[in-house]
């Protein structure tokens, strides 16, 4: 899993694997599911900054 964020875009994208996206599912305006034969592939994130879902905060007791 990788995760990356396009600044000039203000994009953030979660990968959970490199396999080819046969299908997108849309949540909402701002979230787009990748869907791979083994399952989701990817989770992205339109205006991540501005919807205050970064910085990311990640509790210390999950970060260890």
């Amino acid at each position: 899993m990788d995760i990356t964020y396009d600044d000039k875009e203000d994009l953030l994208f979660i990968n959970f694997n490199h396999e080819k996206i046969i299908k997108d599912i849309s949540y909402g305006w701002n979230v787009n599911v990748g869907i791979t034969d083994a399952g989701i592939g990817q989770i992205t994130i339109l205006d991540a900054k501005a919807a205050r879902l970064l910085p990311m905060h990640i509790p210390p007791e999950i970060a260890a």
